[in-house]
């Protein structure tokens, strides 16, 4: 059975990608890269077939679309809100999930119902109103609610539409506070769905708990008690975390019954480069370097791709080189007759460069193939797409994309989730994504027409993804993460209860909605002066909108304008805590594949100028940090130290900023920051050591420098830690001290980088053991003598990483896991 959604006409031929994985490796020099190759087996459907209530007029419409059923996971989850029951339908992906809520959505339209339907992406709203619009269902009035809509519109969709399509910021800003706006729309809901749901985790997903939990007392105030339908990816025990995230009692559908085609998954490591580091350490090729030279190659092959990076800088910097790669390689053609891929003979010779693979990679000794001749440029077929850009940029590449104008996308994870590009080919992931559960989300991006696919993990310079490309078995044949959430985080909590006592004052009844620390939390708010407490309940008595006390993707703060200084012209956005780490003055910042250099960052107004440059470098912010132990809350035996968990006082302060090469990763100077510190009460798991256990470290002639064991085993803790906490290294931070003053001994802090904590240290006290051990053998097997950013560096370090003791950070750890 063909994918419900119309297929995107594409000349990448899936009988291609089988070889294409070979074809990359042409390259003499590549061939030592790749360190695993796993082949996931295609899988045939089941049988399809339709349930007997579905209306007859979707079912035709459907099957023109070449849908002849549903498969037995849509057919189990749309019988289930059929019957009433709340469900979360957690299968691969491609696998089908919109219709298994599409049949019972227009069910209940088509009785007089609405549907409010939830996602964490205004691109994903736009791509779900395109496909319903395409049913030409007249009976189906269905409009996006966003950021985007003109206010002209918003007035018919309040008072016409019976199927919205938003995202939980503007459900929390703007349609809880005016729900009197959309009386008729709440009377008759009927079924909420929430998309792409494992996206919310963190205190993002402790935030969208809370914001559905609103929307249920909202409900019940015009007397509906919608289903509750949550689509996620694959995940570890998905009914107890779409009980989290709604408070309600959930049935799972886990059986994937979806075909799909193989997939090629190779790891790939960037090898090690004749330059050195801080403190003399090798220096590993890029891994950006690596997945723009490889996407230059799969655009000369009219493969269609994209390209995952970690952050909207790489995004860019990807999308950028792959760009200048390709002008390169189209020169070489209109100066000569075709030298490039149409000789059947041997490639020629990688051309060696500082980086280890030469700026001309990827022309030099390509794979072959259509070389684009008599069609547009190969560099206008190449584009960044990030979150931050303007939503008419967003819309054009999204229709570039899907036409195949555009071959291929560097991508920050704003394109992981359910956007329909179908005909794509390959994935590149540059960098360990954060969990497994992203992962696979990212590598099923390719084959959802059901063709072939090649998927590639390129490691970058860092403990987590060194360890994960030399032990596959830690990704493939595991089960996804648990999805990881605090609803009762009392930062996250207590601005929800003011924001639902503005929307309609709260009563006794109304703490079961909100969990056990309601009470508490609301007690708080009367003494803070936030709520009055009067005998019929808890009353919001400000003229402040009350929604605006919550923060819910967790930035903290107004975002900071990127302004052109020589034009005035408005290039993005960048939330206050990452503008001291992305735009602070001297930084380096790409809009588009243009290059800005920040000239002043004035947080007061919000506002980062920036002047039109091409420096060969990029900038990496590093800040210090002191900690204070709160409360320890969890505490145990662990080897001769003591494992805890509590609550924490962090300050942060970015105090400088490396110069790196771009290709090569090579530092070329460290400027200072006079940045203001920030502090955040936060949660973190914590480990010491007695100093009878340390004695044999300290004897002479095997003596090591204690301050730099526990800074190195700090580093590559943090960096370990998303493989078992559904985070990222970004979302966490430690710090490390031969004596730490409220602990008296040797400690390790890793704590969660946001206010109240987010689950991670939690996670990580738990699954101690299996954290701890995996960071020693990171740091063990790495290939370099004294430490590098594979093992025990780390790109945040304000101390310049040092001091650092390989050896004593597996000595140490030998003695904390009493091996």
């Amino acid at each position: 059975m063909p994918n419900w959604k119309p297929v995107t006409p594409t000349s990448s031929s899936s009988a291609r990608t089988g070889d294409l994985l070979t074809r990359l490796l042409a390259v003499p020099a590549r061939r030592g890269r790749v360190t695993h190759v796993e082949h996931v087996p295609a899988r045939q459907a089941s049988a399809a077939r339709w349930p007997e209530w579905a209306p007859e007029l979707l079912v035709s419409r459907l099957r023109l679309q070449g849908v002849t059923g549903l498969w037995e996971h849509q057919l189990e989850a749309a019988e289930l809100v059929k019957r009433g029951q709340n469900v979360i339908i957690a299968t691969g992906t491609a696998s089908g999930k919109s219709l298994a809520y599409l049949v019972p959505a227009v069910a209940e339209i088509f009785t007089g119902g609405t549907v409010l339907y939830l996602t964490p992406t205004k691109a994903l709203a736009a791509d779900q109103l395109r496909a319903l619009r395409k049913l030409r269902l007249t009976q189906v009035r269905a409009a996006t609610y966003d950021g985007d809509t003109p206010y002209e519109e918003r007035r018919w969709i309040r008072q016409n539409a019976n199927y919205v399509l938003t995202n939980p910021d503007m459900l929390h800003r703007s349609i809880l506070p005016r729900h009197s706006s959309w009386s008729s729309f709440w009377r008759r809901l009927r079924l909420v769905v929430v998309d792409e749901c494992h996206g919310y985790r963190g205190v993002f997903g402790s935030h969208v708990a809370q914001i559905l939990r609103r929307l249920r007392r909202i409900c019940a105030r015009y007397g509906s008690s919608p289903v509750f339908l949550l689509a996620s990816a694959t995940a570890s025990d998905p009914a107890a975390a779409g009980m989290r995230l709604t408070g309600l009692e959930m049935a799972e559908v886990t059986a994937d019954a979806s075909p799909r085609g193989s997939t090629t998954f190779a790891l790939w490591e960037p090898p090690l480069t004749d330059l050195r580091g801080e403190s003399g350490a090798p220096v590993r090729r890029t891994a950006t370097a690596e997945a723009a030279d490889l996407l230059a190659d799969l655009v000369i092959e009219d493969v269609r791709t994209l390209a995952f990076v970690r952050s909207r800088r790489a995004a860019e910097t990807v999308a950028l080189t792959a760009r200048r790669t390709l002008e390169e390689v189209e020169a070489l053609l209109d100066a000569g007759p075709a030298p490039y891929g149409e000789d059947a003979g041997d490639p020629p010779d990688e051309t060696s460069g500082p980086n280890g693979g030469g700026p001309h990679e990827a022309a030099a000794g390509g794979i072959g193939g259509e070389t684009g001749r008599g069609r547009s440029r190969l560099a206008d077929r190449v584009a960044a797409y990030r979150a931050g850009y303007l939503a008419d940029d967003r819309r054009v590449l999204e229709k570039a994309l899907r036409s195949g104008e555009l071959t291929c996308l560097a991508t920050t994870n704003a394109l992981e989730l359910g956007v329909d590009v179908s005909g794509l080919d390959a994935v590149l992931i540059a960098g360990w994504p954060g969990t497994r559960a992203s992962l696979w989300q990212q590598a099923g991006r390719a084959g959802r027409a059901g063709q072939d696919a090649l998927a590639v993990l390129i490691a970058r310079d860092d403990p987590l993804d060194t360890y994960i490309v030399h032990h596959p078995e830690a990704v493939f044949g595991r089960p996804v993460e648990a999805i990881v959430l605090d609803p009762d985080n009392p930062y996250v909590l207590a601005p929800h209860l003011c924001a639902a006592a503005a929307e309609i004052p709260l009563t006794e009844d109304d703490l079961e909605i909100f969990g056990p620390a309601a009470r508490d939390a609301l007690d708080d708010l009367v003494s803070r002066g936030l709520l009055r407490r009067r005998p019929t309940g808890w009353f919001w008595t400000s003229r402040d909108h009350a929604a605006d006390l919550a923060d819910i993707r967790g930035s903290g703060g107004a975002p900071v304008q990127v302004v052109e200084a020589a034009t005035g012209c408005l290039l993005g956005t960048v939330d206050e805590p990452s503008a001291h780490t992305m735009v602070h003055p001297g930084a380096v910042y790409l809009h588009q594949s243009e290059t800005f250099v920040v000239d002043t960052l004035d947080l007061d107004e919000g506002v980062a100028l920036v002047t039109a440059a091409e420096p060969d470098y990029a900038t990496f912010a590093r800040d210090v940090t002191d900690i204070r132990v709160m409360e320890s809350l969890r505490s145990r035996p662990f080897g001769p130290g003591t494992l805890h968990f509590g609550s924490v006082e962090v300050t942060r302060q970015v105090v400088s900023y490396l110069k790196r090469r771009t290709q090569t990763g090579e530092v070329v100077g460290e400027e200072p920051l006079d940045l203001p510190p920030r502090t955040l009460c936060t949660r973190a798991v914590w480990w010491t050591l007695p100093a009878p256990a340390l004695a044999c470290l300290t004897q002479p002639g095997a003596a090591v420098d204690l301050g730099g064991a526990a800074h190195a085993a700090e580093h590559a803790s943090i960096g370990l830690l998303p493989l078992f906490a559904t985070c990222d290294r970004w979302d966490i931070g430690g710090v490390s001290t031969e004596l730490h003053p409220d602990t008296g001994l040797l400690t390790v802090f890793v704590y969660d980088g946001h206010d109240g904590g987010a689950g991670f240290a939690e996670r990580g006290y738990s699954r101690a053991s299996d954290w701890l051990t995996a960071t020693r053998e990171a740091i063990a097997s790495c290939e370099c003598e004294r430490g590098c950013p594979s093992c025990i560096q780390s790109p945040k370090c304000g101390n310049g990483n040092e001091p650092l003791d390989k050896a004593g950070a597996i000595r140490l750890l030998d003695i904390l896991l009493d091996a």
